[in-house]
């Protein structure tokens, strides 16, 4: 049985292009900016010790450890990482600002268990709701769970740059027109615990 002249072009172009499948080299995706823990699933419950410990308040059933934080790929032409964590369901819904942390220098790629529960010259402390420059884990009264949000922006900004003390709103206008992009990470966290 003889091919024709067309069936013959076509059988070619066939083999040219998966040969050119098979030899083309893999293009990657680019990285993801992304923010993790090891120690809990993005949407997941956080283990109780990063809940705070603020003395007399059955709210506060934890040992306010704040939990390991991982990041990776940042945009191009970041310079310093602000990270803030907020939960929107507290005080009916008006939420409460847990950190606010600035300053945090490119070559930074996370932070250790327990690390933000202290100052560190890892990060310029800011205001939270309570005051506070370092990690305040969650106080959160019975009924269904809040979701502990943790941003982290990549900002154009040197990590000196900004003076200590900011609360997130002063921060986000800092912020503006200076970010490179940012991610997201949530903890759930309910009282009673179990």
């Amino acid at each position: 049985m003889s091919m024709n002249r067309a069936q013959n072009s076509r059988l070619f172009v066939a083999f040219a292009v998966f040969a050119g499948m098979v030899t083309a080299p893999v293009l990657q995706a680019a990285e993801i900016f992304e923010i993790s823990s090891p120690a809990f699933k993005d949407g997941a419950l956080m283990p109780k010790k990063f809940a705070n410990n603020t003395a007399g308040s059955a709210n506060c059933v934890g040992d306010n450890v704040s939990p390991p934080l991982n990041w990776a790929s940042p945009p191009p032409g970041t310079k310093s990482y602000a990270l803030t964590i907020v939960d929107p369901e507290a005080r009916g819904g008006s939420g409460f600002i847990q950190w606010v942390a600035y300053g945090i220098p490119v070559a930074v790629t996370g932070f250790a268990e327990g690390e933000g529960s202290k100052p560190s010259d890892k990060y310029i402390g800011g205001k939270g709701t309570a005051g506070m420059g370092h990690y305040m884990g969650p106080c959160t009264g019975p009924g269904a769970p809040h979701h502990y949000t943790f941003i982290l922006i990549a900002t154009d900004l040197e990590p000196t740059e900004l003076a200590p003390g900011l609360t997130r709103d002063e921060l986000m206008a800092k912020l503006n027109g200076r970010t490179k992009g940012a991610t997201g990470l949530i903890g759930l966290f309910k009282n009673p615990y179990n």
